[in-house]
């Protein structure tokens, strides 16, 4: 499992925080709660299910700490990219990721969980705690805003 879904895993954190260092951290202390935690799952095929909202939840955690470390003057410097990371964020997509993470953060997690792990609707809903109808709507939102701050014509 963990070799199936890492890369994915990874791919959805590095969008999150913007950079490999920490989304790696997160996505391996996903997996460490999954083995933690796999007595006690009710249903071992929920497995993944458990990591993606494990990894979602990190990158919540890291982007709350950063906040409050803004708010006392700390920037936070992102690693160096790893090549594959620098090959994901070529130069016509960064103007588009950097609009993405500009986002409201449940904005954010609701087009990444539906456009980059390509979720349903029902699916990011559990995930996040809220109802399909929420989901639709912050969708809408955000891609409006996007196409906003992009310069596009609006969804």
């Amino acid at each position: 499992m963990f070799g199936e879904h890492r890369p994915g895993l990874l791919r959805l954190a590095v969008v999150l925080l913007g950079d490999q260092r920490t989304a790696e951290d997160v996505v391996q202390e996903a997996f460490i709660g999954l083995i933690r935690h796999w007595s006690g799952l009710r249903d071992p095929d929920s497995a993944l299910a458990y990591v993606r909202s494990a990894v979602l939840n990190g990158a919540r955690g890291v982007l709350r700490r950063r906040a409050v470390l803004a708010r006392f003057g700390v920037r936070h410097d992102p690693a160096i990219w790893s090549a594959e990371s620098a090959a994901m964020f070529q130069e016509d997509r960064r103007e588009v990721m950097a609009a993405l993470r500009s986002l409201a953060p449940r904005r954010q997690q609701v087009l990444v969980l539906r456009y980059y792990l390509d979720l349903s609707d029902n699916e990011i809903a559990e995930m996040l705690g809220i109802t399909s109808a929420t989901v639709r709507s912050t969708a809408t939102c955000a891609l409006r805003t996007l196409a906003r701050q992009l310069g596009e014509v609006a969804v």
